[in-house]
């Protein structure tokens, strides 16, 4: 994991680093609905797992907003040159397990990658995590049962600096497919205007995918 770090001295977010480090619960989110109705045509066709392929494009997605790779350790901010996800993987008996991934992989080689990590995932079957392996993460999780227009996510005490960015069931509207995406971002890192960013290139990344399959 490489990272380099952030001098507070120069950093020109100092003072709203300081606040916001200062709140009991110091984040900010937003849930945003996300076109994809070609990006699921595409998929359809090509028969290829949905929550792997839109998984890769909000990895690509959020790895293009520094702010999104930045972590508060010791009260300094360390920035990642770029950051793995840790996705829940449903289990049989009903509870879940965790898969961290890399995405340093073409979208070409990432899909035989990725359902073998799934399934060695399973068979480990566990939700534990110890705080290094973590750093570097994106904690990404699905609601595919409903679409929501809100979601409220657990946090951890004291407060951690990973991205939260989780996704529901799509729906028809206006005769376009609509998937609710929600992001939680530490407010000590990140503004609105990076969560803005973030949603700008999920577009991009779905229409490049959407080119390139």
């Amino acid at each position: 994991m490489n990272y380099q770090i952030i001098d507070l001295e120069t950093y020109k977010r100092k003072n709203h680093f300081e606040y916001f480090s200062q709140l009991a619960y110091p984040y900010v989110g937003v849930t945003a609905d996300v076109e994809i109705t070609e990006f699921h045509a595409k998929i359809k066709e090509q028969r290829l797992p949905f929550f792997l392929s839109f998984c890769y494009c909000a990895a690509q997605a959020a790895n293009t907003v520094p702010e999104f790779r930045q972590r508060i350790v010791e009260g300094q901010i360390i920035q990642f040159d770029r950051c793995r996800t840790s996705h829940t993987v449903a289990l049989e008996d009903g509870t879940y397990c965790y898969c961290t991934l890399d995405y340093s992989l073409p979208f070409s080689d990432f899909l035989t990658y990725a359902q073998k990590m799934q399934e060695a995932a399973k068979q480990n079957g566990s939700i534990a995590e110890s705080e290094g392996d973590t750093l570097d993460l994106f904690y990404i999780s699905t609601l595919p049962w409903i679409s929501y227009s809100a979601l409220i996510q657990p946090v951890s005490i004291p407060a951690d600096s990973n991205p939260r960015i989780t996704w529901g069931k799509f729906s028809t509207r206006d005769n376009r497919l609509v998937l609710p995406v929600s992001v939680l971002c530490h407010h000590a890192l990140v503004d609105g205007r990076h969560l803005g960013l973030f949603y700008q290139a999920l577009d991009q990344a779905l229409a490049q995918l959407c080119a390139a399959l």
